[in-house]
């Protein structure tokens, strides 16, 4: 996994760049009002109310006021605080905490990153590190259907997970393209080095964007069977729609890591065509040169019985002799494209 960009633009609607949202939900999935951190246990000693919060590159002393606010287990703020974690989901009490790998495209390469979820029963709160679109489009979705998000935190859950998978599409489409225009290079005529890195560095990073959406496939699975108490079972059906599109763009990943394979495999065995043509032509020459080179050769010894010495046509039979011999070679060579 690359490492954690941290230059990257943020969300131009928030004030605060590490509190993007901080909002109170009504049972009805109505949204109350945008309120403080401190005002967080406040809002969950009212019934039937519930919290979002979103947070981008908090600090440590920011969660530790979360941690106080929502009760949240000191492993997984940890965790949080430090981000570089593995993909996983895991349970702490009556809570889930979910760590998923993202991934954007930053000034033309891929950048990846972490969003950690914290799920209770009343609360969400999501924690991005580096390489994130800002979840504020997914929240302004699901405001814009209460009904859907009367189904509570959990729904939110789905809405931020869906938003994650769905960004790898641009991505899998940008490396589908480039290989496309790969695979053209590759049966050009003349050789570039460029080629071969291009095709190395599009497969690795394909291995970098499996390993960040695989996981994903687990995370969501889980999600769909269990947890009852912080799954609704009415939302069950949407995160199997997000299994199946982390599926597609795995299953996207896994082809175009074999056509690569294939691409490199190809465009190697090309250059060795190439070069055995080459040697082809340089071995068709060579015995093109060799009859006149054979028969000038017995004229540099010195002997007695020369046919030139007696016979006044010999140099002109024998320059005609030579030329015959080499333009047979020639035909014979030519057909078997040698030359």
């Amino acid at each position: 996994m690359g490492q954690l960009s941290t230059n990257l633009p943020t969300d131009p609607s928030c004030k605060d760049p590490m509190v993007v949202n901080c909002v109170a939900y009504s049972a009805d999935g109505q949204k109350l009002r945008d309120i403080t951190i401190d005002e967080i246990s406040d809002v969950l000693e009212t019934p039937d109310q519930w919290v979002w919060v979103g947070l981008r590159e908090p600090t440590e002393e920011l969660l530790e006021t979360l941690q106080e606010e929502f009760g949240l287990h000191e492993l997984a703020v940890e965790d949080a605080h430090k981000a570089h974690q593995r993909a996983k989901i895991e349970v702490y009490g009556d809570s889930l905490f979910i760590v998923t790998h993202t991934a954007q495209t930053v000034n033309g390469k891929i950048a990846f990153g972490e969003t950690h979820v914290f799920l209770g029963k009343r609360y969400i709160v999501t924690v991005r590190h580096g390489a994130s679109l800002s979840y504020a489009t997914a929240r302004r979705g699901c405001e814009q259907t209460p009904e859907l998000l009367a189904l509570g935190p959990s729904y939110s859950l789905y809405a931020v997970l869906d938003f994650i998978v769905d960004n790898f599409f641009p991505i899998v489409r940008e490396f589908r393209e480039e290989l496309q225009e790969l695979e053209e290079e590759v049966f050009e005529d003349t050789f570039k080095r460029e080629t071969i890195r291009r095709l190395y560095d599009l497969k690795k990073e394909l291995v970098s964007l499996r390993l960040a959406i695989a996981p994903i496939q687990d995370i969501v699975n889980q999600l769909v069977r269990q947890y009852p108490t912080l799954v609704r079972d009415e939302v069950r059906p949407y995160f199997r729609d997000v299994y199946d599109h982390a599926a597609r763009i795995n299953e996207s990943t896994d082809t175009m890591r074999e056509m690569l394979t294939a691409a490199i495999s190809v465009n190697l065995a090309l250059v060795g065509v190439a070069q055995n043509e080459v040697v082809k032509r340089l071995a068709g020459w060579a015995a093109l040169l060799a009859a006149p080179t054979l028969i000038a050769s017995w004229y540099g010894m010195n002997f007695h019985d020369m046919p030139e010495l007696g016979r006044s046509g010999a140099y002109p039979t024998l320059i005609g002799v030579t030329l015959g011999i080499c333009a047979v070679l020639y035909v014979v060579l030519k057909r078997a494209k040698w030359l």
